[in-house]
């Protein structure tokens, strides 16, 4: 089996575990995202990358722009929905960017400390 293909594997069998753990703990997550807790949480108990997983991830990455393709599409087919509901679009973006800014500046200021220590 080449590099790749058993890089290309453990990604796969790594969302297949979060899938079914969501599936089975009824949990309201999307399950590759569990997966990529569950190969984080393995990755950081082996402390480093295997050169298979290190293979698989360079080539996806290298083609990641081709991942935008479907949404791309997606934007196209619904270009008159979106026209007219801009509105709430434009109001539903600005809104959760302020507010994901302001968490993970408050989430960074939890996590410095006293500013007396710098």
């Amino acid at each position: 089996m080449s590099p790749f293909l058993a890089g290309i594997t453990w990604l796969l069998v790594f969302q297949f575990a979060g899938e079914v753990i969501v599936r089975l703990a009824g949990l309201p997550l999307p399950g590759p995202v569990v997966g990529m807790a569950l190969l984080f949480a393995m990755l950081t108990v082996r402390g480093r990358v295997p050169e298979t997983l290190a293979s698989a991830s360079d080539g996806l990455a290298k083609h990641l722009s081709l991942l935008f393709v479907p949404a791309g599409v997606g934007v196209m087919m619904y270009a008159r929905q979106l026209a007219d509901e801009w509105l709430p679009i434009a109001v539903a973006l600005a809104v959760s960017t302020v507010l994901a800014i302001a968490v993970a500046a408050l989430v960074f200021r939890r996590l410095a400390g006293p500013a007396d220590d710098r």
